[in-house]
């Protein structure tokens, strides 16, 4: 029965497949609004291509994750959230996708390897269970990156947050100081070009910073669009900040002091309750070590008195 199921689903996935590369699917609507949007700004084939050329990405995860980048296009498939956090870590969105697919055929695979050890060491046990192993195992493997990227991101993106917080007493600092908005922007960057955890933070916003001169938009737009890819609040609340002082001629020094200190409390307050669910855990594996003691001093004694 098992077998008669995955020749159909072969030939089924092989009619599919000779089907769609005869007559392939046209372009949805909003995959003609994108490249219609392309080319009205000017973009070429550089700026089009977000594997970035240091990323260690074979030629054929590349063109694999081209084609699904595509496809998610002519979907409609944003997932800005995804995007978001690979680029706050500084990944492709095609290599992630090529990642995914390859863990879960990875995962498909096992299937002939659990049949081949279960006839190796001579178990007589049906293939399903084989194949629905394997089915579960190639899930697992599909969603693994999207745990991983959620994890690593939400660590960068609390330090991010943590360099805001800095970034923000100083842009206050040379604002006391007489200096202007753009000014006071270059000078709070320029102090973090040193050593640290949060170098990589400070490098991304005076990279913003830096091209915010080339593309020909203000300081605060730049750092509003960054605040959008990366998905920090505090840097799109820093930008309509300073818009207002460069629209309407707002004091908003004392708010971005206030705003400095607010985001301390927070993390200190984060600070503190991971502190307490670690101690928290600690607690629960001593009570439970103190559990798995006292059960192996009354085993005997209780096997005794039981007479076995």
């Amino acid at each position: 029965m098992v077998e008669n199921v995955l020749a159909g689903a072969a030939v089924g996935l092989g009619l599919f497949l000779l089907f769609r590369a005869l007559f392939p699917p046209r372009p949805g609507l909003v995959a003609r609004l994108l490249a219609l949007d392309s080319v009205r700004e000017g973009d070429d084939a550089f700026r089009r291509q977000l594997i970035s050329p240091d990323e260690n990405v074979s030629a054929f995860r590349r063109g694999l994750g081209v084609r699904l980048a595509q496809f998610y296009a002519s979907r409609g498939w944003e997932v800005r959230s995804v995007r978001a956090d690979l680029t706050l870590l500084g990944r492709s969105f095609e290599g992630y996708l090529a990642t995914k697919v390859l863990l879960a055929v990875s995962g498909l695979l096992s299937f002939p390897v659990l049949v081949g050890w279960l006839a190796l060491i001579g178990w007589s046990i049906s293939l399903q269970v084989p194949l629905w192993a394997a089915l579960v195992v190639g899930v697992v493997f599909f969603f693994l990156p999207d745990l991983q990227i959620r994890r690593d991101a939400a660590v960068r993106r609390r330090d991010f947050r943590h360099a805001v917080g800095a970034f923000l007493d100083l842009v206050a600092m040379n604002l006391a100081g007489g200096r202007g908005v753009p000014e006071a922007l270059l000078m709070a960057v320029s102090v973090g070009e040193g050593g640290g955890t949060s170098n990589w933070a400070m490098a991304r916003i005076r990279e913003a910073l830096g091209n915010a001169r080339i593309v020909g938009i203000t300081p605060w737009q730049a750092l509003g669009q960054l605040g959008d890819e990366i998905n920090v609040d505090e840097l799109r609340d820093l930008s309509a900040a300073l818009g207002l002082v460069a629209d309407d001629g707002a004091k908003v020094r004392a708010s971005l002091t206030a705003r400095a200190a607010t985001m301390r409390r927070r993390e200190l307050a984060e600070v503190e309750g991971q502190a307490g669910e670690r101690s928290q855990s600690m607690l629960v594996a001593q009570l439970l070590l103190c559990a798995g003691f006292v059960i192996f001093l009354s085993f005997p004694a209780a096997m005794k008195m039981l007479g076995a």
